[in-house]
């Protein structure tokens, strides 16, 4: 009987610190590609009944996709081709993933078709402001219809770069969003005279196509990918997968819930679900800079240490991520509450008022309040997907999501739009404290190995930039242009770095050192 060949080392493969580098890169382009996609779309469209559409259209193609394939195309897959690479046998990790993505393509497309038909009943049920508006409503249906089937070319997307992350190559990914988000602004810039808003759409499901269905594909099979198309429902590759992915499946998440409890309570007010999603956009830039990538960077490494039964290791090795990505998640904080009105003003021109940039710029600060939370939290469900346990985070979730849709209800009663932001800050505080909790009670990860010292000094470097940068954004440029705009904001950042820098260095902080020697 031969004996299982080693996995070869892939010439591109990165590090753990290489491959976030790589992808905090990526997050940083794509949220300055996904900032001028809003600003552009603000300019073209405003506030307006077609701008809540089309950004409503979303949900019931995500809502597919979390369903079907439970988010976990990517991290149910990733801990099962690890095994077969660490075996040494790549034909057979091949022949797994070919039998994964035809069966499962052939659910997808069935899923599309019928969403298709009842996209009408699901906008009707899921956007409460819209019931009495034909516009918004006609609107959010056709566009729905027309963004379904980029979930597709996600999906192959996604199957393909798991390929592509357990040989630890994240060039293609990084690469994928950029493509996304240039393919909704080319869209929007030639066809919105013919198309209007739904311009938008069409540049969607053309980004998708290419930046996540192509690219990837091309990538898996430069790495030399063995494609049996094949579909088998009762194949054990199969099965293994989908036992893994059906807790996500049935399972629900506040991370998912969070944007449709936004938007059924933001639908009551016209222009609310695109102020929400402006507050959203620009919090997201720098949140997936240090949050997504950290997390798609760290659970091929998780999964690899816990296959290898390192459990100390494994425990030590999240622990460092999440304080690392809690204490940068604080600082960067402090500079966004501080620059709060700079930032946002940057999207105000053409049809987006004053007044709508200054509703969004309080949504955008309490949303900020929260940014580290809502980063740790993926390190902390990666954690569990990576011990192959998607049961434990399934379940609480789910229980989380019932226990905090009424908050959004009296949250927004009290405070209008602010109390859906103050909500949803409440809700995930819930949410990753509970993860927290279940991975120390079943001796996953423990409290022990946090970095408290650390942690106490970020939180310092925070509190004292954001005092001193507010104080001295008395002096930077008021806001007017966005030329006094960019001055502000690039002002204000240096300032805030060196007050950062210097309390952390003070402080006998290693964070600094740590970042710099990631980035040689």
């Amino acid at each position: 009987m031969s004996t299982p060949t080693p996995p070869r080392p892939t010439r591109s493969a990165h590090t753990a610190g290489s491959a976030t580098i790589l992808l905090m890169a990526s997050a940083f382009g794509s949220g300055l590609l996904a900032l001028v996609r809003v600003g552009y779309t603000n300019f073209l469209f405003g506030a307006s009944p077609a701008q809540d559409a089309y950004l409503a259209a979303f949900k019931l193609p995500d809502l597919l996709s979390y369903f079907l394939i439970g988010g976990a195309a990517s991290i149910s897959l990733i801990t099962i081709l690890n095994r077969y690479r660490e075996a040494g046998d790549e034909e057979g990790g091949d022949r797994a993933l070919s039998v994964i993505l035809t069966t499962m393509l052939v659910v997808l497309i069935a899923g599309v078709l019928l969403a298709e038909i009842f996209a009408p009943q699901y906008v009707w049920l899921a956007n409460k402001g819209f019931r009495g508006d034909s516009l918004r409503f006609s609107l959010c249906v056709s566009m729905t219809r027309l963004i379904l089937p980029a979930q597709l070319f996600f999906f192959i997307g996604s199957v393909m770069g798991s390929r592509l992350q357990v040989r630890k190559i994240f060039i293609y990914q990084a690469v994928a969003p950029l493509i996304y988000n240039a393919g909704i602004i080319l869209g929007a810039f030639f066809l919105h005279r013919a198309y209007g808003i739904h311009s938008m759409a069409i540049g969607v499901v053309a980004g998708m196509f290419i930046g996540y269905g192509v690219l990837n594909t091309i990538g898996a099979m430069r790495s030399g990918l063995r494609f049996y198309p094949v579909i088998g429902f009762r194949n054990p590759a199969f099965l293994e997968w989908f036992n893994l992915s059906l807790p996500l499946m049935i399972g629900v998440s506040l991370v998912m819930f969070d944007g449709l409890f936004l938007n059924y309570f933001g639908s009551l007010q016209e222009g609310g679900i695109t102020l929400l999603g402006n507050a959203k956009y620009v919090f997201n830039a720098p949140f997936n800079i240090i949050g997504p990538a950290a997390g798609a960077a760290s659970l091929p490494f998780f999964a690899s240490l816990f296959q290898q039964k390192r459990a100390l290791d494994f425990s030590t090795s999240v622990s460092r991520s999440v304080s690392r990505l809690f204490a940068t998640g604080m600082m960067v904080s402090a500079w966004m509450i501080a620059l709060a009105p700079w930032l946002i003003d940057l999207l105000r021109g053409g049809k987006f008022t004053r007044d709508n940039a200054g509703s969004t710029t309080q949504l955008f600060i309490v949303f900020s309040i929260t940014l580290a939370i809502w980063a740790v939290q993926g390190i902390y469900a990666r954690a569990f997907y990576a011990a192959s346990d998607t049961k434990t985070p399934a379940i609480a979730g789910t229980i989380i999501v019932v226990v905090s849709a009424p908050l959004y209800w009296v949250f927004f009663r009290i405070y209008g739009l602010n109390g859906l932001a103050i909500a949803s800050d409440v809700g995930i505080f819930i949410q990753t404290a509970t993860l927290a909790l279940l991975l120390h009670k079943k001796k996953l990860v423990s409290f022990s190995h946090l970095e408290f010292a650390e942690l106490g000094r970020a939180f310092a470097a925070a509190v004292l930039a954001y005092f001193a940068t507010s104080y001295a954004t008395r002096w930077l440029p008021a806001v007017s242009s966005h030329r006094a705009d960019i001055l502000a904001v690039a002002a204000g950042s240096v300032f805030w770095a060196i007050i950062t820098l210097l309390t952390l260095l003070a402080l006998g902080s290693k964070l600094p050192a740590q970042i710099l020697r990631r980035k040689s």
